[in-house]
């Protein structure tokens, strides 16, 4: 199968990001450098309160760090307008949420190429049929979310997140509203997408199980970046959060 992410770059260097000031500041990450290579799996884990969350937000262009620089390609996030911003988002960046995020009264095809119609960018009709088959849903396009189970819905996500061949899917919690099975399945089809597509994924998770199905697992403790694990097994994972404080 074509490979189609692109290949630029995805960094984040010395990125720090403050709320607040004088005596309540808090520092939700602190200096974290953190390369995303082209088809790789990176999932990111840490305690409660680690940085996880603000590390997706302005790794995404959805939050803009305090110092230092997020890049995708030649452009740092940190310098684009608001506008830019958007566009950016909606073109070379996916998006999968835990509350799937779909519009109930679009069909599962309307929904997938929602970010398309926002871009005022035409279906490449060959690379819809092929994402749509990848998550199996070519049945089900005519369907609204209420008339599908909670992984279809999930898979929609997925699809639309695919759909504008964007440089790098963000994934928060993409599994913790499914139940075990379901979220075997979803992950297995995260883990298609980038050995199949050469898709690049950064996943903010809290399950061991699923962080397994990374590459690396990137561990964040008081918003400073806290080692990181190679194809760790579940237990691994589970016992390097317990050395964090987690458990």
């Amino acid at each position: 199968m074509e490979q189609r992410a692109t290949a630029e770059s995805v960094r984040l260097e010395a990125v720090t990001k403050v709320y607040g000031t004088g005596k309540s500041a808090v520092h939700a990450l602190r200096g974290v450098d953190l390369n995303l290579p082209h088809g790789s799996f990176t999932a990111v884990m840490g305690p409660s309160g680690s940085g996880k969350s603000t590390l997706l937000h302005c790794a995404a262009g959805l939050d803009r760090p305090t110092s230092g620089a997020v890049r995708l390609g030649d452009k740092d996030l940190s310098q684009l307008t608001e506008a830019q911003l958007t566009e950016l988002r909606r073109t070379r960046v996916g998006f999968i949420f835990q509350a799937y995020n779909l519009i109930g009264s679009l069909t599962v095809a309307e929904n997938i190429t929602l970010p398309l119609r926002l871009a005022n960018v035409k279906t490449d009709k060959a690379w819809l049929a092929e994402i749509v088959a990848q998550v199996g849903l070519s049945d089900r396009l005519k369907h609204k979310p209420s008339e599908l189970s909670g992984g279809q819905q999930q898979r929609v996500a997925i699809a639309r997140a695919l759909i504008t061949q964007p440089t790098v899917v963000f994934a928060d919690e993409p599994t913790g509203a499914l139940d075990t099975r379901t979220g075997h399945q979803v992950l297995e089809l995260l883990r298609r997408m980038v050995d199949t597509l050469g898709q690049r994924v950064l996943m903010v998770t809290h399950d061991p199980v699923a962080a397994s199905w990374a590459d690396r697992v990137v561990f964040l403790a008081d918003g400073a970046l806290a080692g990181e694990l190679e194809r760790p097994s579940p237990d691994q994972v589970a016992d390097r959060l317990t050395r964090l404080g987690e458990w």
